[in-house]
């Protein structure tokens, strides 16, 4: 089976852990839930409707802001932004806007807005999302179409360093999470699509796509 993140590599048997198998791509280090182990679609939607991510919780601003403080040091008051993927409760498209940029929404389960996809924007954000895609180098050409030349996108997911670890890795015991990111992973996405990568802080990747580059 080839990768479904990078789509280089083809990925060999990693870790079985209980009932579900995991996959690993030796090109691009991803590791990969096998897809006889996923759940539906509808049990995917029923886990994300009983996420406590509510609007206005300071706990949950406060996580957010992993990715918020280092993105806005980027940018300028007035662009605009997608928050892809923002579940039931968008909450970082509410702080983008307060710090006065103008946002866009989109989730394939809460807000399926198909005007949003015909859009450019000058940055995208992806919060825990990236985690849950089933094909994700599909989904990264896509988000590079909707980004402007010069534009930003951020992404906050978990990173994955500890072979050892991963059966008992609080982030694999989600059963809805069906790709885990290293670093090299983000590094070789950023290279195929022509992107530069940033990594601010744990967990918080900005790519930017440069100004002459035109979506592929």
């Amino acid at each position: 089976m080839k990768c479904p993140v990078c789509e280089q590599g083809q990925l060999v048997d990693f870790q079985t852990v209980r009932a579900q198998h995991y996959l690993r791509c030796p090109a691009c280090e991803a590791t990969v839930m096998s897809e006889s182990s996923r759940l539906t679609e509808a049990e995917e939607k029923a886990i994300y409707e009983h996420h406590e991510n509510e609007s206005g919780d300071p706990g949950y601003r406060r996580f957010l802001t992993k990715l918020a403080e280092p993105l806005l040091e980027r940018l300028e008051p007035g662009l605009s932004g997608l928050d892809f993927g923002c579940g039931p409760g968008p909450e970082l498209a509410a702080m983008l806007t307060e710090a006065g940029m103008d946002m866009g929404i989109y989730d394939p389960f809460f807000y399926p807005n198909a005007d949003a996809l015909d859009q450019r924007y000058d940055f995208l954000t992806c919060t825990e999302v990236v985690e849950h895609l089933h094909h994700p180098w599909k989904v990264f050409r896509q988000l590079d179409r909707l980004l402007k030349p010069g534009g930003w996108l951020g992404i906050m997911t978990c990173f994955q360093t500890d072979d050892a670890r991963f059966a008992s890795w609080h982030y694999r015991r989600d059963p809805t999470h069906v790709v885990f990111y290293r670093e090299q992973t983000l590094s070789v996405i950023a290279e195929r699509l022509g992107w530069e990568l940033t990594v601010p802080r744990k967990d918080v990747a900005l790519f930017r796509k440069p100004v002459t580059a035109e979506a592929q």
